[in-house]
Formats: structure tokens, C-alpha cells, sequence
């Protein structure tokens, strides 16, 4: 019926009862009011970010994120095989038809990771230096290659070795060699009788004569091994004693790091405010040997001024007259008495020389100390001039450091090889012997700077998701 109680096919009521089952309720018209979304401007980003929902496109994120974690991707992409497997509670017929399906150890399951998302790609262990410009190179010889143009090296190549095969000489049918024996150390060789007696000029210029090895090149640039051994400390199983030295080697390592730090940090700090530089400081320090020099000067000219010079109260006696001349006696009276301090020097001289002659002796031992210490000053420098050698020398912009000491603690060591932990790299290893020995210059990883920033946007299919 129409009626305001009427009821209807199903029994239910229009008034108080709920909403028939599939349909929607009708809400009240206050709460219609409420829901109305207010109507703002979106025609600029802020106003787009207050009022936009992204509530469900996080939680549709996030649901494919958990798949991703779970399953290693989006479930509706995975085929059946893959999500499930047929168990008919028979184990002869689960093998038969899941053949091919082995079932991981617990052992297995346990070690693989939680989540079947790979690890992010670490882009600067991959970053090669040089890499665009390697790039044009192997693209560039590619196309030579493809167009027939071989590189200038593989050219080369070649050639040295149609060359060889030119003047290879034939086998003997005997397998026995068609020349006698030689000594191939020995300086003088049988393949090189045919060079004897011709000009080096032109041997060297026709490159028949071989080049002579520089001496340099005989000379190893250090006198360290190529393999160091540890100290005995570094062992899996030290001795008590052995394991206290290699600790107390990294422990003054160690101080005399923190005391570069302070000593650097020291340089740069600000001073205290008890000992801040003043203005009063600062023009004592301009004004510093100045004032006495001035102070002086004042009282030197104050002196000047009181009294007058000399000159001006009385003519000199050697400007009225000119200097007397000396006599004949008085001349020969001079040449006397140098005559004869001449003769004295001489007399002297030779009892000295005489007075030498006794002491023979003690000049020899005088002689023999000087020479010790000349040998023992030449030893020295030679035992100098050996540890410098031994040291790494400084071959680039960057001074050689030496690396940290691979040590354990005395609660850290293990005691048999079974239980060892394997510690540092050998690659590491091998690049710091090269440096040490001088055979490569010091180095550091290339810090790669990108040339712009990177600007992160968001793709046009993460844009297209509608929920």
C-alpha cells in the first residue's frame, strides 16, 4: 500500500527498518550536505596537493608493494602453476602431478631472504671512468671493423707476424736442427755473426742491432719483498707476548692519529676569549719597533740642537797647515823595526815547526780519531741513504698512507683455523705492496660529479592510475 505503515512483499517496512538487500541506502539530507566535496581552484600545484585524496592511490600502492615483497610481483601477472599446486591427499599422485616441483629444504627456505624484491643497484661500484668516452671508441672501431678497416695495433700485429712467418725456415726432414749448439746466454751468439763488424749506425737505424736494456731498468725500485710477513701477533693462534706487541703497534698507530687531529684541530680553532686579539693589541703589534726608533731620533736631534759643533767655534789645526813630512832617521827607524818583527815571526815559525816534530804521536792519533769519525759519519749516511730506499717514495700529488692494522682483540680470537674469520681483501692488499714498493703512485677513487642534478618526475603510467 501506500499508506504510511504499509509493509511490503518481503515484510520489511519503508519507515524504520534497514535497506532492502542490493541496494544502497538513500542518506539523510543533512548528511548529503556533508559529504558534498567543497568546490576549490586546482589550477596550481599547492592547491592541487591541499585538496587532492591520495588515500587510496597510497593504499593501492601499497597493496602492490606487498605483492611485490610476497610474491615477487603483481599476483594477476603470475600464472596458476606458479601460486598453486594440486594436493589430492595421495603423496604417489602429488608427485605425479607435480613433477618437476622439488620441494626447497627447510634449510633453504630459512637463508632466503624475506622479501622477493631484488637489492637496489649501487651505481657507484658500476661507474667506470671515462666511460662515455670508452663507449665512442668501441662503437667507432665496430664500424671500422664492420666496414673492413682493422685498428692500427691489430694492423701492426699482423704485420710483425707475416714478417716472422716470411722468414721462418724450414724444418729439417731429420727433426735435426741445420746449425750446431750454442749457449743462448752467452754474449756472443751464433744468430748474431752476421752483425759483427758492421757500422751501429746502421744497424741501429735498420733496427738489426737489438736495443740496449738501460741499467735503470735492473734496478728494483724498492728493497721491500713483494710479500711481506705478518708479525707474529697476527696469527690465528698467537703467543701471549707476540699478540701484546701487535697491540701496543696499533694502539701508538692509533695516538698518533688522534694527536695529528688535535694538533690540526688546535691550528684551526678560534683562540679563547681570554686570549682574542683586542684593538689595543692589534696597534701595539702595527706600532711595534716604531716608537723607539722615533723616541731616538727626537733625542738625538734634542742634543744636536744644544750644542754646537766644534767647527764652528774653532778652526782646525791640520786645515790652517799641511801635515809635516818625516825625516831620514825617522823612516829608518820604520824599516827597522818591521825588519825585525819579520824576523820574529819567523823565528817563531820555526820553533814551531821543531816543537811538531815531537808531537808526531798525537798528530797520528788526532789523524786516526778524525778518520773513525769520517768512516762512521760515511757509515751513517749509507744506513740513511738505505732506509730512505726501503720507504715509499712520493711519486704523484698524494703521499703514500700506510693501511690500518688487521688485528683482533684478545676476546676475538679464535684459536683454530676452523673457526677463523676471514678478514681484509687481497685485492686491497696487492694495490698497497705496488705502492709501497714504488711501483705505482699513490691513488684514490675518482669522485664522480654529476654535471646536472637529477630531477625526479613522475611517469605518465603512474599519472593514468584512476581508482
Amino acid at each position: 500500500t501506500r499508506g504510511g505503515g504499509g509493509g511490503l512483499a518481503d515484510g520489511s517496512t519503508r519507515g524504520g527498518g534497514g535497506p532492502r538487500a542490493g541496494f544502497l541506502a538513500l542518506a539523510e539530507p543533512g548528511s548529503l550536505r556533508a559529504d558534498r566535496r567543497r568546490r576549490v581552484n586546482k589550477n596550481r600545484k599547492k592547491s592541487w596537493k591541499k585538496h587532492s585524496r591520495i588515500g587510496p592511490v597510497e593504499e593501492f600502492l601499497e597493496d602492490v608493494r606487498l605483492q611485490e615483497r610476497t610474491v615477487g610481483g603483481l599476483i594477476s601477472d603470475k600464472t596458476d602453476e606458479s601460486l598453486f599446486f594440486v594436493d589430492t591427499g595421495d603423496e604417489k599422485k602429488d608427485v605425479k602431478l607435480n613433477k618437476g616441483k622439488v620441494k626447497p629444504l627447510r634449510i633453504d627456505l630459512i637463508l632466503q631472504p624475506d622479501s622477493k624484491v631484488p637489492a637496489p643497484k649501487d651505481i657507484l661500484s658500476h661507474q667506470v671512468p671515462n666511460s662515455r668516452k670508452m663507449r665512442q671508441i668501441a662503437r667507432r672501431e665496430e664500424k671500422l671493423k664492420g666496414q673492413g678497416i682493422l685498428p692500427r695495433k691489430e694492423r701492426l700485429l699482423q704485420a710483425r707476424l707475416q714478417k716472422r712467418l716470411g722468414k721462418a725456415m724450414p724444418p729439417a726432414p731429420s727433426g735435426i736442427p741445420g746449425r750446431d749448439y750454442y749457449d743462448i746466454w752467452s754474449e756472443s751468439s751464433l744468430l748474431e755473426e752476421d752483425l759483427v763488424g758492421k757500422d751501429p749506425w746502421y744497424l741501429k737505424q735498420t733496427k738489426k742491432l737489438r736495443v740496449k736494456r738501460p741499467d735503470r731498468l735492473n734496478k728494483k725500485p724498492s728493497l721491500l719483498p713483494a710479500i711481506e710477513v705478518v708479525a707474529p701477533g697476527g696469527s690465528y693462534n698467537p703467543t701471549f707476548q707476540a699478540h701484546q706487541d701487535l697491540l701496543l703497534k696499533a694502539h701508538e698507530a692509533e695516538v698518533k692519529k688522534l694527536r695529528e687531529e688535535e694538533r690540526l684541530k688546535k691550528q684551526l680553532s678560534f683562540p679563547a676569549q681570554e686570549e682574542a686579539p683586542t684593538e689595543e693589541s692589534k696597534f701595539k703589534e702595527l706600532c711595534e719597533g716604531l716608537v723607539e726608533e722615533s723616541d731616538g731620533e727626537e733625542e738625538a736631534e734634542d742634543s744636536g740642537a744644544g750644542q754646537e759643533p766644534e767647527s764652528l767655534k774653532e778652526p782646525s789645526v791640520l786645515q790652517a797647515g799641511a801635515v809635516e813630512k818625516k825625516t831620514e832617521k825617522q823612516r829608518k827607524r820604520e824599516r827597522e823595526a818591521k825588519e825585525q818583527e819579520l824576523k820574529l815571526r819567523a823565528e817563531k815559525e820555526a820553533r814551531r815547526k821543531q816543537q811538531e816534530l815531537f808531537r808526531l804521536r798525537s798528530i797520528k792519533l788526532q789523524l786516526k780519531r778524525e778518520e773513525e769519525k769520517t768512516a762512521q759519519r760515511k757509515r751513517k749516511r749509507e744506513e740513511k741513504r738505505k732506509a730512505e730506499e726501503a720507504k715509499p717514495k712520493r711519486l704523484g700529488r698524494l703521499k703514500y698512507q700506510d693501511p690500518d692494522l688487521d688485528i683482533q682483540l684478545s676476546d676475538e680470537i679464535a684459536g683454530s683455523l676452523r673457526r677463523l674469520k676471514p678478514e681484509g681483501s687481497i685485492l686491497k692488499d696487492r694495490f698497497k705492496s705496488l705502492q709501497k714498493r714504488n711501483l705505482i703512485e699513490s691513488r684514490e677513487r675518482a669522485k664522480f660529479k654529476r654535471k646536472y642534478r637529477l630531477k625526479y618526475v613522475e611517469k605518465r603510467a603512474f599519472r593514468e592510475i584512476k581508482l
